[in-house]
Parts: C-alpha cells; sequence; structure tokens
C-alpha cells in the first residue's frame, strides 16, 4: 500500500505515453488512472487510521540503510487530498486542454508530478526528498511550457531558475546534514541530531533547509517567482500547481521542523512566525492592485501560505492542528477557484476583469459556483475556510502571540476585498461589448469537478469535526515524534 500512490501514477503516465496515437484510450487511462489512485489512497488512509504509523524499508534493508516509505496521518491526509486534486484536474482538463497539448504528453506529464508530489509525502528519507522534488520540478517546468507561448517560456525561465537555487540549498543542506550525523534517514537524523553538541552548526543547517523549502512553500521573501510565472499556464495546469506544488513545500518544512529542528525552537520557529506574517500581507497587497484573475489567485496562493506557516511557526497542538486543517481546506479551494478562472475564461473571453462581466445573469451556476470557493477563501461561516483561520487565530490568541493574530484579521478582511473585485467586475457588471459579447460554449466537463470541490468545501464546513479529529491525530504525531521513529527504527527514541 505505500507504494502504490508512486507506483500508480507513474503506471498511468507509461501507458499514457504507449497509447498517444488512440486519443480516446489514452484519456480514458487517464480518467482511470486517477481514479485508481483515489482509491488506493483511502484504502491507504483507512489503514493508518486504524494501525496508526505505517513504514517499510525497500529491499529488507534495515533501517536506516535502506529507503524508507514511511505515512502517518498527515501524510495519508495530503497522498488522498493530491488523488482528489489530480481527478478533478484530469476530468476538467478533458475539456479543456487542446488536443495539441493532449498529444503533447499532458496526461503522462501531470502523473508524473504526482509521482513526485506523492514521493515527497511517503518518503522517510531526506535525499530521495530531493529526488522527489526533482522529479516534481521536471514535469512541472514541462508542463508550463507545454504549447510553446512566449509567455509559457518566459513564466517557465524564470520558475525553473529559481527552483535551480532552491535544489542547490537542499542538496547543500542534505550534504551537511549527513556530514553531521552519517545518516539521511529523517527518523535516524531525528534522533543524532538532538545528541550532537554544536547547536549553532544544527541551527545554520536548519536555515539552509528554510530557505530551500521556503522558495518551493513561496514563503517571503522568496514568493517572488511565483506570480509571473503561475499565471502563463492553462487554468488545468495552474490548478494543480497552485494545489498542490507550493504545499509540498509547505508539507516538508512541518516535517522538518517538528522531527529533526526542534532544538532552538526560539529561534528558528520565530523567523518562520515573522516570514508568516509579512507573507500573509505582502501575498493580500499584491493581490489588492491585480485586475487579472489568474494573478490575483497567484498572489492569494501566496497570502494563504502565511496561515499554514503560522501554525508551524506557533508550534502548539491548537496551532499545529490548524495548520494541518488549513492545507487541507486551502488544496481543495485553491485548485478549484483556478478551475473557475478557466471556466470564466472560456465564456466571457478574458482573465481580464477590465474586459469581462455580465455573468451572473449569463451563466448563474457558475456565479454560485464561484461564491463557495471564493467565501471559504475569505473565511466566511459555515465553509472550511471559516474553521481553518479560527483554529490558527485561536491558538495564536491562546499563545500569546496578538499582533499575529491582528495580521491574520487583517489579512483575511482584504481577501474579501479581492474576491468582491472578482464578483463585482466579473459576474455583477454588464460586459463591456454587451451580452451578445458571452459566449455559450459547452463547459460540462469543466463544470463537474468543480461543483465536486465546491461540495467538498460545503461539506467540511458543515462537518468541520472528521477533519479537525484528524489534524489533532497528525499534530499529536507532529508534537511528539517518538511513534514515529518507533515506526521506522523498531524503537523509541
Amino acid at each position: 500500500m505505500l507504494v502504490l500512490p508512486i507506483t500508480i501514477p507513474l503506471g498511468t503516465a507509461i501507458l499514457g505515453l504507449l497509447s498517444l496515437r488512440f486519443h480516446r484510450l489514452h484519456r480514458a487511462i487517464s480518467v482511470f488512472g486517477s481514479v485508481a489512485l483515489l482509491l488506493a489512497s483511502i484504502v491507504l488512509f483507512r489503514n493508518v487510521w486504524r494501525e496508526g504509523i505505517l513504514a517499510s524499508t525497500l529491499g529488507n534493508w534495515p533501517a536506516p540503510f535502506g529507503i524508507t516509505l514511511v505515512v502517518d496521518h498527515l501524510s495519508a491526509l495530503m497522498v488522498v487530498i493530491t488523488a482528489i486534486t489530480g481527478l478533478a484536474v484530469t476530468v476538467y482538463s478533458l475539456g479543456s486542454i487542446s488536443a495539441d497539448r493532449q498529444r503533447g504528453g499532458f496526461y503522462a506529464l501531470l502523473n508524473v508530478l504526482l509521482v513526485g508530489v506523492n514521493g515527497s509525502f511517503v518518503t522517510g528519507d531526506l535525499f530521495n526528498l530531493y529526488v522527489w522534488f526533482e522529479v516534481m520540478l521536471i514535469a512541472s517546468f514541462a508542463l508550463l511550457v507545454l504549447g510553446g507561448e512566449k509567455t509559457q517560456l518566459r513564466g517557465g525561465i524564470q520558475y525553473v531558475l529559481i527552483n535551480l537555487v532552491s535544489s542547490a540549498s537542499l542538496l547543500t543542506a542534505i550534504a551537511l546534514t549527513y556530514g553531521l550525523t552519517g545518516s539521511l534517514n529523517m527518523a535516524d537524523v531525528a534522533v543524532r541530531l538532538a545528541d550532537v553538541e554544536q547547536t549553532g552548526l544544527v541551527t545554520a543547517i536548519a536555515m539552509l533547509f528554510m530557505v530551500a523549502f521556503g522558495i518551493k512553500a513561496a514563503l517571503f521573501p522568496l514568493f517572488f517567482w511565483l506570480p509571473v510565472s503561475y499565471y502563463t499556464a492553462p487554468p488545468a495546469v495552474g490548478a494543480v500547481f497552485a494545489g498542490l506544488l507550493t504545499k509540498v513545500g509547505v508539507y516538508a518544512l512541518v516535517r522538518t521542523f517538528t522531527l529533526m529542528f526542534v532544538h532552538d525552537v526560539g529561534y528558528t520557529h520565530q523567523i518562520l512566525l515573522v516570514a508568516s506574517g509579512l507573507t500573509m500581507l505582502t501575498g493580500v497587497l499584491g493581490a489588492a492592485i491585480q485586475y487579472d484573475i489568474r494573478k490575483i489567485l497567484g498572489f492569494h496562493i501566496i497570502s494563504q501560505i502565511g496561515y499554514m506557516i503560522m501554525g508551524l511557526a506557533l508550534f502548539t497542538r491548537l496551532a499545529l492542528v490548524g495548520t494541518v486543517f488549513y492545507i487541507a481546506h486551502h488544496i481543495i479551494v485553491k485548485a478549484n477557484l483556478f478551475l473557475l478562472g478557466g471556466a470564466i475564461e472560456r465564456t466571457a473571453g478574458s482573465f481580464d476583469l477590465n474586459k469581462i462581466g455580465g455573468l451572473y445573469r449569463s451563466r448563474p451556476g457558475l456565479a454560485m459556483l464561484f461564491l463557495i470557493p471564493a467565501f471559504s477563501l475569505a473565511g466566511f461561516p459555515p465553509l472550511s475556510g471559516f474553521w481553518a483561520k479560527m483554529i490558527v487565530i485561536k491558538a495564536s490568541l491562546d499563545a500569546g502571540s496578538y499582533a499575529i493574530a491582528a495580521v491574520a484579521l487583517v489579512v483575511s478582511a482584504l481577501t474579501i476585498f479581492s474576491m468582491t473585485k472578482i464578483w463585482a467586475l466579473g459576474f455583477w457588471k454588464p460586459h463591456p461589448g454587451g451580452d451578445e459579447a458571452i459566449a455559450k460554449p459547452s463547459v460540462g466537463l469543466m463544470i463537474a469537478p468543480i461543483a465536486g470541490l465546491a461540495i467538498l468545501t460545503v461539506l467540511i464546513g458543515l462537518l468541520p469535526e472528521s477533519l479537525y479529529q484528524l489534524a489533532d491525530r497528525a499534530a499529536g504525531e507532529l508534537l511528539d515524534p517518538s511513534a514515529y521513529v518507533s515506526a521506522v527504527m523498531g524503537r523509541q527514541p
């Protein structure tokens, strides 16, 4: 079960490449693979929920010498959300991705990207985490430039250059960690770092990891690459990027700064707290001045990352519950908003809010579907975003961090402004070209995953207890990693 989140999308990618000449078969394989991944991830999640943390070392090598796969409650949740996002984007792309891009290997690249994402979530080894990050980088760059448009190439070059800097920082940090501890197994490293007397060197290594993962997560001040690259991709690609790629960076920060680098929480996590506040503010202010839907949503990826890192930085159980809850909520909502952006462009003819309008009257169903993730992103009750924000803000108040709580509330209010701007200009005001300028294309395949993700957002909002209980279990494992170490190493730390 531990290898299926990797092998299923890998097999789907291979079969997809072999069937490129057979268009219908190629598309059917992609959908079938996405469904299979979702089913396998649900079974894996059920096993973790019933049995606790699962770990396996490939080739029967004993830890820490073999390649370890390990899935705790956080990893299991991330794999399930990844599968949901992958299925939604696959179905959406059936009605939105051009035939040329499909023949160019879109579905195969999408599945290779999912291989890298899931590999990052289930690996228990630092070097293999780097490998999976590189798999994601290669696949995401290919998806970003697929089609060869000028804006795509420009955005793709900026994207890959800054991510190469991240990769170099990560590889350097891993090499220094190995030199200091003699191990790359994360559970083993956590045990050995606790005995290292050179705490200043450990902190320096931690800062290298923070830079590497901070770039991946688009954390302040390392976020500048995201708004200029994500908006150039087709909506289906932008949705999987917005939903998953930055969350892999957040996940890596959560994993390393709860498992390994907890020797100087007053220093490292305080830096994360300051960075989270600045990330929230700069992201939401950037969104406020934009009039392109994709750019608005891109800047809001940045602002919402701040809430997730805020929970990690506070480093209390309730705060980590908020981080886990927020990650799950945001992947669904943000991917859905990018999918909606594509449906809006297909119908109104542009992503520029100054050039569109009148969608409330011509497409009332699309308007209602937009309101659900938009209000959730802003934190309106009873949607999922309300509970996510309430938990992290409550945690900050309990910890006496009133300044970051105030920042979170201000950013939430400014998020309402941005979402209201999209509603007022895109849906409410008349179209500048008149009603006849609004197209009436078929968007059936595009609407189905949008509706599914919207329903999921509403269900989380109306029934938050289940996700909260899962997040609480995950937070308990993060705060006390002894069960993680025991599952991997077969002994208590």
